[in-house]
């Protein structure tokens, strides 16, 4: 199989290692991946994607619905390989793009920049690791994901090397592919989101998604956490689909076109290139290998897209090249510094809950506030509006501070209208 002909049913992909488990773009990613990739939506769609809008989405907790918050939403229901043969298929056909197939193995510099990229071929390696080759460039992105290795480039050739900030996050996910024989404008929904806290959870299930993807396809994902493993096998898989939401059982009935994958997470990681001192020039790092979450809140792929507007921003300004790119970092962060407070604020509290540890009293009150606005984005559709705009990555999460939010949401808890 050619490295480009890929689909949801091809290999794992090296470094990717989450990419046969559900994946929706998010609006934001989805509206900045259109704005510098123009027409990608429609190929998705062109090819079997889903693009759900709040007639064809449905998000749950605990079995209710949460109340329709009047925004048309666009969300993007698609297979990750498919996603990215797409992107790379637009990128590489751009007449100043070419490709080279090799391991970077370390940086070049010449006066405290980068000035090139060290690597080795597959013939090379096949030999033993040779001589390493150079690519000379005038300007560096680490895209290497989770596992990236600059920071130990860095710290090797005598440069700091980011701080690694970790939160534990034990998660676990098992996906599916079924056969689907009904078409996206039969379908009554067409991208599914269950989320259960305790004493809610139906067996060991926090999480539950159905997208309908490409290939007349329903992809089925059963998150569990700590160690709870969800669906290990086929008929394990169904049995707990069974005692879920009814298109849960009805996606799951069809023919398995593929058995169950599952992926494990211990933990979330973000790595801080803001607070480090010494950086060479001409040097950024994006996407995963900055941040990386849990996967459940789908923040990923859209994080990835809002760095790349974060380094046209950073080339549009008052560029100078010969220092460290301090102020893309900065841009950056601010990406990065929402997305890990939706994520990392919940996990926090999921995992002191799991231990029985003691919370700071201010810490206390944040958690409480947020479980009176997720209660109300049940029962009030201007609170699941702002809930929504931050968790579709299109507002920050600073805007649920807001006293009126929180004003609303604990007078529709409790049953009455905010003054």
């Amino acid at each position: 199989m050619e490295p480009d002909d890929i689909s949801a049913e091809s290999q794992t992909r090296p470094g990717v290692p989450q990419d046969q488990q559900v994946h929706t773009l998010l609006p934001a990613g989805r509206l900045w991946v259109e704005r510098w990739i123009p027409g990608v939506t429609r190929e998705a769609q062109d090819r079997g994607a889903s693009l759900c809008g709040p007639d064809k989405s449905l998000t749950a907790f605990n079995g209710i619905p949460q109340a329709p918050d009047g925004v048309d939403h666009q969300l993007l229901a698609i297979g990750r390989p498919l996603l990215e043969s797409l992107i790379r298929a637009r990128v590489t056909a751009l007449p100043n793009v070419s490709v080279l197939r090799a391991r970077a193995t370390g940086l070049r510099y010449t006066d405290g920049a980068v000035d090139g990229v060290r690597f080795v071929t597959t013939s090379t390696e096949e030999q033993g690791e040779g001589p390493t080759s150079v690519l000379a460039a005038d300007f560096v992105v680490d895209a290497m994901g989770r596992s990236s290795r600059l920071p130990n480039w860095l710290k090797r050739d005598g440069y700091e090397q980011p701080r690694l900030e970790r939160l534990e996050a034990p998660i676990n996910y098992a996906t599916a592919l079924f056969e689907r024989p009904a078409k996206f404008e039969d379908l009554e929904k067409a991208g599914v989101l269950q989320l259960f806290t305790p004493p809610h959870i139906p067996g060991d299930v926090a999480g539950a998604a159905a997208n309908a993807i490409e290939g007349q396809q329903w992809l089925v994902m059963l998150v569990g956490y700590g160690d709870a493993r969800p669906g290990r096998t086929m008929d394990e898989f169904r049995e707990v689909c069974a005692k879920l939401p009814s298109v849960f059982p009805e996606a799951t009935s069809g023919t398995a076109t593929r058995q169950v994958v599952t992926y494990r997470q211990a933990e979330s990681r973000r790595r801080h290139f803001v607070g480090a001192a010494r950086l060479p020039a001409r040097l950024v790092s994006v996407g995963d290998a900055v941040a990386s979450f849990n996967p459940s809140y789908g923040q990923g792929m859209s994080s990835a897209a809002l760095h790349a507007s974060c380094l046209s921003s950073y080339f549009d300004g008052d560029l100078n090249l010969e220092a460290a790119a301090t102020e893309f970092f900065r841009l950056q962060q601010v990406v990065v510094d929402a997305a890990w407070g939706v994520s990392a604020g919940g996990d926090a509290a999921r995992l002191d809950e799991a231990k029985g540890a003691d919370v700071p009293e201010d810490v206390g009150r944040q958690r409480w506030a947020m479980e009176q606005i997720t209660r109300a984005t049940l029962v009030d559709g201007d609170v699941a509006r702002a809930f929504n705009n931050v968790s579709y990555m299109l507002r920050h999460p600073a805007t649920l501070a807001d006293p009126a939010v929180l004003a609303k949401a604990v007078a529709a808890n409790e049953g009455g209208t905010a003054a």
